[in-house]
């Protein structure tokens, strides 16, 4: 369940910083520095994401299922 809940607030950030990025994008146009922060940040959060999730397979915490259960 744990592994999960760390999935799911990734998942969370990952979104939560793209909407940022896009906010300080529209109404910041003198500072593009901050969106462009903003989305290396999500850049790197969807890295960590691919990574945990692998990490997860391997360990067997997590199972792929197929569409039939």
């Amino acid at each position: 369940m744990l592994v999960k809940t760390i999935i799911v607030v990734l998942l969370i950030a990952i979104v939560l910083t793209l909407l940022v990025s896009v906010v300080f994008l529209i109404r910041d146009p003198s500072s593009r520095q901050r969106a462009l922060l903003g989305l290396k940040i999500r850049v790197a959060l969807s890295i960590t994401l691919l990574l945990f999730i692998l990490f997860s397979y391997f360990m067997g915490w997590i199972h792929p299922h197929g569409l039939v259960p």
